[in-house]
């Protein structure tokens, strides 16, 4: 439980800084938690793992331009990064949970201008990290972020954003816009990927769960347990729930399309292992000693070290095995992080 025990060692060439030529022309690294086997694939050998029955599950949120660049009255450089829309806000009113990156720390009533006619004023400093921040624009709020606004590209890839990220730092199946970064299991997976598994019988379903900071934000504890995570909106559809629940019944596998369907998944489940429809936040905390209820197999990517997702995948397979399978990737030059490589866990 000690957050030491949750870190590796990775060579920094090793971490992507772009995606792959093609989506699917990523490695694949395909752990069996029984017998305890560990196998180097291609992405694309994917569909031999999966058999007729088996439910996917998809989360099909879509990475918006969060990122907004502008200045101060006085010229000073401000960066805004959009986290989630503020609960309490007016109909009407653009009220957003941010972070913001500024030489001196943003006050209540600060003015940070984007464009001519878009613009932001600070309200007011909230839990750390947030600020609450109303944002003025001319016609529709997400039509001028997709226009002023940059992709949030991960700190760990050391460039700017490009024209290609727009639709690479995406999945295919993207249809719900509110998150603030991808769930980047899902960049593998292409149409024909995807027609292949449902021509071998496979269900798939969607859910949302917009990825917002909680996922992503340090753990700064040294015993994880005290660790909070914070809120993600999520969304489970009743034909969702329904398909998975009937697989369950009947014994067929659920497999989780990264770690923020994972999450969706377990947060919505009962003690008793059925899968409830609805709406809500997820602040679900999934680290060893965590009984899974309702996933059966995980596609994932690799994660930072000492991170809330690779405690996750400990939970989910066991840490020392998960720690080998990690030190078996970095030997084998597999690529990390958001445009790395991937892991199929069964």
């Amino acid at each position: 439980m000690q957050l030491a025990d949750y870190d590796f060692l990775l060579p920094d060439e090793l971490i992507a800084q772009t995606p792959a030529v093609q989506r699917d022309a990523s490695r694949l690294l395909c752990l069996e938690r029984q017998p305890g086997t560990i196998e180097s694939r291609q992405f694309t050998d994917i569909v031999d793992y999966f058999k007729s029955g088996d439910v996917l599950v998809l989360n099909d949120t879509k990475v918006i331009p969060a990122r907004l660049l502008g200045q101060k009255q006085t010229g000073g450089k401000v960066e805004v990064l959009l986290v989630r829309q503020h609960h309490e806000a007016v109909a009407g009113i653009k009220e957003w949970l941010c972070l913001t990156k500024s030489s001196k720390p943003l006050r209540a009533g600060t003015v940070v201008n984007f464009a001519p006619d878009f613009s932001a004023e600070i309200l007011e400093e909230m839990a750390s990290p947030y600020r609450r921040v109303r944002f003025h624009c001319e016609g529709d709020f997400m039509q001028k972020i997709e226009t002023v606004g940059h992709l949030p590209l991960p700190p760990y890839i050391k460039r700017d954003d490009c024209q290609d990220d727009r639709s690479r730092y995406q999945t295919v199946f993207a249809r719900e816009k509110g998150a603030v970064a991808a769930p980047t299991a899902g960049l593998h997976f292409t149409d024909k990927i995807l027609q292949q598994l449902i021509a071998v019988g496979v269900e798939i379903v969607t859910l949302t769960l917009h990825v917002g900071l909680g996922t992503f934000l340090p753990v700064r504890v040294d015993d994880i347990r005290q660790h909070k995570m914070h809120a993600e909106l999520f969304s489970i559809p009743t034909t969702t729930a329904t398909a998975v629940n009937r697989a369950r019944d009947e014994g067929r596998r659920v497999f989780a399309l990264g770690t923020t369907s994972a999450r969706a998944l377990e947060t919505a489940a009962t003690e008793d292992g059925k899968l409830q429809a609805g709406n809500g936040d997820s602040e679900i905390f999934i680290y060893p000693g965590y009984d899974f209820k309702i996933v059966d197999a995980l596609i994932t990517n690799f994660h930072l070290p000492k991170s809330t997702l690779l405690m996750l995948v400990s939970a989910f397979a066991g840490r020392d095995f998960i720690l080998s399978a990690y030190r078996q990737a970095v030997e084998e030059r597999f690529r990390f992080f958001s445009y790395g490589d991937c892991m199929l866990i069964l």
